[in-house]
């Protein structure tokens, strides 16, 4: 029930994207994982052998057998390649930089050294075995089947020493890669739930992520939507300070109006002032032709004495009675025309005081 790898030690350990070759066309990479995964290299000490393992979820992707006949390719910067013939397939991964790439070629090629020293120690004892073999078998079977038969008890347990103490040696190093084994297992479960504790954490991280972007667009479809608003409002305002500006200019020309009304209401006060000056001497006028007639009224009497100069005085009556009428209507033209002045000017300053205020 334990995987392959639990006996085995891992020596490196990196990351990267697993591709395996298309078995029909021989050519295109189909990938063995949707992300990058954990590669390592295991050390079996009881087969003396080592391998590539890589395990995506539950599932192997890669478990090769690295021999002394194989060859890790470069094929980029962060791409590297190599062939499995018992897997009959060709492996290829992808790294996330070129360092990364080249320490796992270097160890590749460390692994591939040791494997080859491992074969040839194999090779080495397998060439000792036979030639004690041989050696065993020249010795005649009469001394061999004497000794087996005359061998006492003690000799028997002295010839079958070595061997258990080989077996309880060797049952030794299975009970420790049996408990390293267990050990790995714990440790590739914990990092298995670790990594499943992760993919939880990611995953619920990508969905919180998503629930934000949703927000984040509301809040940018509102935001746009209050721009526009505002930018309307800008526009109202900017309409509005073109219409304060026409204000302020209509109510800077009725000022220099007002100024230059004000300006003619002050003519026209010294117009009236001097036609005020001008009625005054009228009472003087009035009382010079009072005084006319005071003294005609004289005369009148000093020429009821004399009758030869009647018809002079009378003439010269009738004479300054003219003139007085004339004088009489002259003035009350002028004074007719002095009111109707004073009454152009009453309503001329009432308007103007009327415009003051509706400015």
């Amino acid at each position: 029930s334990c995987p392959p790898y639990s006996r085995e030690q891992p020596i490196f350990t990196t990351r990267a994207h697993v591709f395996q070759i298309d078995p029909s066309t021989k050519k295109n990479w189909v990938p063995a994982s949707k992300q990058a995964v954990t590669v390592s290299y295991f050390y079996d000490s009881t087969r003396n052998s080592y391998r590539i393992i890589s395990v995506d979820g539950a599932k192997v992707i890669i478990n090769s057998t690295i021999t002394p006949n194989m060859t890790f390719t470069k094929t980029s910067q962060k791409f590297g390649q190599w062939a499995d013939s018992r897997a009959n397939t060709v492996f290829g991964l992808g790294f996330s930089s070129e360092q990364q790439l080249t320490k796992f070629a270097e160890k590749f090629q460390e692994v591939k050294e040791a494997a080859k020293l491992a074969r040839d120690r194999s090779q080495e004892k397998i060439e000792t075995s036979s030639n004690h073999s041989q050696e065993s078998g020249r010795e005649t079977p009469s001394s061999t089947r004497a000794s087996s038969v005359n061998g006492t008890d003690d000799e028997k347990a002295s010839h079958g020493g070595p061997t258990d103490a080989h077996l309880k040696s060797e049952n030794d190093k299975l009970k420790i890669a049996l408990a390293q084994s267990s050990s790995n297992v714990k440790k590739w479960e914990t990092e298995l739930q670790t990594l499943r504790e992760s993919n939880a954490r990611l995953t619920s991280a990508l969905q919180e992520s998503a629930a934000s972007i949703e927000h984040w667009k509301k809040q940018f479809l509102a935001c746009k939507e209050e721009n526009e608003e505002l930018r309307n409002k800008i526009e109202e305002l900017e309409e509005q300070c073109n219409e304060i500006n026409k204000e302020k200019e209509r109510n800077a020309q009725l000022s220099r109006r007002l100024q230059e009304l004000e300006t003619e209401l002050q003519d026209k006060e010294l117009e009236l002032e001097e036609l005020r000056k001008q009625g005054e001497i009228i009472p003087q006028l009035m009382s010079e032709c009072e005084s006319v007639s005071q003294k005609l009224q004289a005369a009148e009497k000093k020429n009821k004495d004399l009758e030869e100069k009647v018809v002079t005085l009378r003439t010269e009556v009738e004479e300054s009675k003219h003139r007085q009428t004339n004088l009489k209507t002259e003035l009350k033209n002028f004074l007719d025309v002095l009111d109707g002045k004073i009454d152009e000017l009453h309503d001329f300053r009432q308007g103007l005081s009327k415009l003051g205020v509706d400015n």
